[in-house]
């Protein structure tokens, strides 16, 4: 979506009540961030949107940026914001092959995500855990033997989701299942995420100052 450079555009003001919107939106789309919901908007700041092309807002405090938006679809966390609050959002993890079409703006496929490098929820809604646990580091010993956690529930299509990658520590992508994560492992074909920002992607390069 962001493949190319972006010309910041004007910043307004959020309007209280929108503000409001956007907070109670942010906590029911993302529970996990719920506790942090004082810390990315405190009630008393004040919240800026900026327009970017192909219809999409761009919400930041101050000059960090915290979601996007394209017209009235999903709140989509910035990168930034998914690196101070890894644990918070439902998240995939990629093998280390994906990562360079991810990087360069290609679809997510399913194979990159099936194969023993990827990882999707285990589809135990009872497991707990907070999701990308321990960031995949490469080499490290996990807890009780697992190499982070990937969530209980399934995820089903139009859901927003980050993107992991095998051994690196940093989530490297955010968008919408373009395909349900049962669905995925059923067919183990076809692309998975639309929408995307990436690391490096016009969206990260964009100055907001």
């Amino acid at each position: 979506m962001f493949k190319k450079d972006i010309s910041p555009g004007s910043k307004s003001k959020v309007k209280s009540s929108v503000q409001r919107a956007i907070r109670n939106q942010i906590v029911t789309t993302y529970p996990l961030l719920a506790p942090h919901i004082d810390e990315i908007i405190p009630k008393k700041e004040q919240l800026d949107a900026m327009k970017i092309p192909d219809r999409v807002t761009l919400y930041l405090l101050s000059s960090t940026p915290l979601f996007y938006q394209h017209m009235t679809d999903a709140l989509l966390p910035h990168l930034r914001l998914v690196h101070r609050f890894p644990t918070c959002f439902p998240s995939i993890r990629i093998d280390r092959g994906a990562i360079r079409f991810v990087l360069s703006g290609a679809t997510l496929m399913a194979p990159g995500l099936t194969s023993t490098g990827g990882r999707l929820p285990s589809g135990d809604g009872e497991e707990k855990g907070g999701y990308g646990e321990h960031g995949g580091r490469e080499g490290e010993e996990e807890k009780d033997g697992r190499e982070g956690w990937y969530g209980g529930r399934e995820l089903e299509k139009g859901e927003p989701v980050v993107v992991c990658a095998e051994g690196k520590e940093e989530a490297c992508a955010v968008g919408i299942l373009s395909m349900g994560t049962k669905e995925v492992k059923e067919k183990g074909k076809g692309p998975v995420v639309e929408e995307g920002h990436y690391l490096g992607d016009g969206l990260w390069r964009l100055v907001t100052e």
